[in-house]
């Protein structure tokens, strides 16, 4: 049976470009679809914005997630942030059943509402359930250092050693101080440090400099990862999207 992942992860900007001036989500889901995922971890996910319903004549009835997930793909969706006009949050669409999920509330202050959404799925043929985490943390690093340790203590707590295990997301750390805290607690390997000896540099989308989102993986062998920075997705959001290769050794 085929143990091999095709996984993404993006921060879509709440399906609007980077200076909120058009509707960029059908391009989203276009792009998306031509990966062919099996797995999407998506941050900034507008579960509802009745403003930019308004505004936008092409705003999908549907909720993002939902809309971007189509009729091939699961989704699940993590409500994290809420306000006036409505709400956003994490979402993962999966090629897999999902058996159960949990969204985790991170949130340390009212100005920053993050959330971990944790899904639990079954591929076929797998002797062992897949634990898919998606997570958006803070801006400030000793914001990021408490949101890590309640991240690494729901995972000792929740998800058995010996199951696989996938975490992406915007993590907003530059300093990149996640991974030795991920790889001393939890035993996790980023895939780009893997196979590149660095994290991806993602953001901005347009020149990307700074490394703020990551895929990090236990079980599993990376074969390939990559940073989309290529015409097809500048000017979707203020983030590239990463795109990984993984085989699960189980």
């Amino acid at each position: 049976m085929e143990k091999r992942l095709r996984v993404a992860s993006y921060n879509i900007h709440k399906g609007v470009s980077f200076f909120n001036g058009r509707l960029v989500l059908h391009e989203v889901r276009q792009e998306l679809s031509r990966l062919a995922p099996d797995l999407v971890f998506l941050q900034e996910v507008q579960g509802e914005h009745r403003r930019r319903a308004s505004r936008f004549a092409a705003w999908p009835q549907a909720p993002q997630h939902e809309f971007l997930a189509g009729d091939d793909l699961a989704c699940v969706y993590g409500r994290n942030a809420n306000y006036h006009e409505g709400h956003h949050g994490n979402a993962l669409l999966s090629r897999y059943p999902v058996l159960r999920w949990q969204n985790v509330d991170l949130t340390l202050h009212r100005r920053e509402q993050r959330g971990l959404l944790h899904c639990v799925l079954q591929p076929p043929g797998w002797n062992q359930p897949l634990h898919a985490l998606c997570v958006h943390l803070n801006l400030l690093a000793r914001d990021r250092r408490k949101q890590l340790a309640l991240l690494s203590e729901h995972v000792e707590t929740n998800v058995p050693a010996h199951e696989p295990l996938l975490l992406a997301g915007d993590f907003n750390d530059w300093r990149r101080e996640a991974t030795h805290v991920l790889a001393s607690d939890l035993g996790l390997a980023e895939a780009f440090e893997t196979l590149h000896g660095a994290p991806a540099r993602s953001f901005p989308a347009r020149l990307p400099l700074l490394q703020l989102d990551r895929i990090y993986s236990r079980g599993f062998s990376v074969e390939e990862a990559n940073v989309l920075a290529h015409d097809a997705w500048v000017g979707l959001s203020d983030h590239a999207p990463l795109f990984a290769v993984m085989h699960y050794r189980g």
